[in-house]
């Protein structure tokens, strides 16, 4: 079947779906391209940047189901790759250069929910660098785990996955774990911090990391968008801010960061049920590092989003300035082209910088 025969199909199948999820604004910006749809349920997808060639990028999404996987897009939006099963991943991020014996790689990592693991892939070709997958939450009653975002320490490349859980207690709802070299050709993790407060309200899934200004974002749903440090080795698990915590509908989602230059940009927040994203300073506000008025609300064609990811690079053709990326109800992701998302920051919302 053609590309264009299946967006039709998946968008026929969004209109029919309208009735029993939130609605889509008659306003809403229309996404550039949608992908091929999944077998299952899309969550959560993550951009890998080709250095080499930044027009051969690619997009890496969750399939979360008991026979699901990765699957890898190309910026037309078509699958051009598949991981080997996986037992329901739920979310997925990106770092680059971990360094395995005498090579080096780009890796996608996952949380493997039904078998409480991460697991560790290589980009772009998706084979497994974990030797089956690493455990997390080891002895704990409370696993799931869920969230997941990485930190490459700015120092010394270290890599960090912050991994988030479906329910877990308040203080220690989060562990962060140090991706190393196992020594057999494989890579191993070693919990090194356990933090983050909690609300009870319902759960923590979004996670995001801001590599140059050293910060963990997360969403507690229904309650706001909560920011800790980044560093392990700072000894500081004190909560800094929570924001965003009377613009929402109802549940807090999916946490992407465009950053404009290594210090400034924007948070965009889903805003699930309302079918919109929340623009917030990613620098803060009045030189106010944590302050985070709300700057905009973006209304998207996207249903019902858990997951999202943005980036600032020139890909060329339709994204030469950047790609914002979102999970959408119908087992597929939506392509934004960021310029279109600037022009309503710019020129339609509220606070002007």
């Amino acid at each position: 079947m053609r590309l264009s025969s299946i967006l039709i199909i998946t968008l026929f199948t969004f209109v029919s779906c309208q009735s029993s999820l939130a609605p889509v604004r008659e306003d809403a910006l229309k996404p550039v391209v949608i992908t091929q749809p999944t077998p299952h349920d899309t969550d959560d997808p993550a951009i890998w940047i080709n250095r080499l060639d930044t027009s051969k990028s690619l997009i890496v999404g969750t399939d979360k189901d008991t026979d699901g996987g990765l699957y890898v897009y190309n910026l037309k939006g078509e699958i051009v790759h598949k991981s080997i099963p996986l037992q329901r991943p739920n979310n997925v991020d990106v770092a680059y250069g971990l360094v395995i014996g005498e090579k080096s790689y780009d890796v996608a990592i996952t949380t493997e929910r039904e078998t409480n693991k991460i697991r560790i892939f290589s980009l772009p070709d998706l084979q497994p660098l974990d030797n089956g997958g690493i455990e997390v939450f080891a002895g704990e009653t409370e696993k799931d785990p869920m969230g997941i975002a990485i930190y490459t320490r700015p120092t010394d490349q270290a890599i960090f996955a912050v991994v988030g859980r479906k329910s877990g207690p308040s203080g220690s709802y989060l562990w962060q774990y140090k991706i190393t070299d196992a020594g057999n050709g494989q890579a191993t993790a070693t919990v090194v911090r356990k933090f983050g407060s909690f609300s009870v309200k319902k759960e923590i899934e979004a996670i995001a990391v801001d590599n140059e200004l050293g910060y963990i974002y997360y969403s507690d749903e229904q309650v706001g968008i909560k920011k800790y440090q980044a560093d392990p080795d700072a000894k500081d698990d004190a909560e800094i801010t929570v924001f965003g915590k009377k613009d929402f509908k109802a549940d807090h989602e999916g946490i992407a960061i465009y950053k404009k230059t290594n210090t400034t940009g924007y948070i965009l927040v889903s805003n699930q049920q309302a079918n919109t994203f929340m623009v917030y300073p990613r620098e803060g506000f009045n030189n106010n590092p944590n302050t985070y008025p709300l700057m905009a609300e973006i209304p998207v064609s996207t249903i019902e989003c858990d997951g999202a990811d943005a980036i600032h690079v020139n890909f060329g053709g339709k994204f030469s300035n950047g790609l914002f990326v979102a999970m959408s109800n119908g087992r597929t992701f939506h392509f934004y082209d960021w310029n279109h998302i600037q022009n309503l920051i710019d020129q339609n919302y509220g606070l002007k910088k």
